[in-house]
């Protein structure tokens, strides 16, 4: 199977179909990368970017999550806290964030996110929080974990639907996770990249505080 943008969403889309409805999902994406090839993946279309910290800092740390990833709610709910308190909030470096995800409900879950946020990083991080926060393993119906979190941020339940059947962003945010695996090497979550300097799986703190350091000094 070549692994193009059209063969990936179409099958993430048939995925989210069934794992909403409370059936077990499968991974598209990942059967898509193993059986075909990266060479047709051109650079996606560009989703507003949510970032938080100053545009012209010298050190960008990027992430790379799936909203269902155990270990990305780990880093969000442990590490990214005092990142965001030494250096973020004193305008020292930049964090964008990117949606990795690796199942239909992340992938829903994202779409949910950027619709709510309506191009607000503020927004955007909160809701990101929120949904972080849930159980995903233990929740037996994700749709209405979602309709849930749609109204605590101020939608109703048709504008909640109408952001879930939202197809062009859907779109985007499958589009751009391609690109990142098959051209920045992303495959597995949480991924950062320090300025481009990779780092991998859960990582504490410090090893995030002595390359920021480091590159702060340089």
């Amino acid at each position: 199977m070549i692994f193009t943008r059209r063969a990936v969403t179409a099958a993430m889309s048939l995925a989210g179909v069934a794992a909403l409805s409370g059936q077990s999902p499968f991974h598209p994406i990942a059967e898509a990368m193993a059986n075909g090839t990266a060479g047709n993946v051109t650079e996606p279309e560009s989703l507003p970017e949510m970032a938080l910290g100053p545009a012209d800092a010298s050190v960008t740390l990027t992430e790379y999550a799936s909203i269902t990833c155990p270990h990305c709610a780990a880093f969000n709910a442990n590490v990214f806290p005092k990142i965001k308190a030494a250096y973020i909030d004193t305008s020292k470096i930049r964090f964008v964030f990117h949606a990795f995800p690796l199942d239909p409900v992340a992938a829903a879950s994202s779409v949910l996110s950027r619709c709510i946020a309506n191009g607000d990083p503020a927004r955007y991080f909160a809701v990101t929080d929120v949904l972080f926060r849930q159980e995903w393993s233990k929740v037996t119906k994700p749709r209405e974990t979602l309709n849930l979190i749609g109204k605590q941020a101020g939608l109703d339940e048709q504008e909640v639907e109408t952001c879930l059947k939202d197809e062009a962003l859907f779109n985007k945010i499958v589009a751009e996770r391609v690109f990142a695996a098959a051209k920045l090497g992303i495959n597995a979550t949480p991924t950062f990249l320090i300025n481009g300097d990779k780092i991998v799986g859960e990582a504490p703190f410090e090893e995030f505080d002595k390359r920021i350091k480091a590159l702060l000094k340089s």
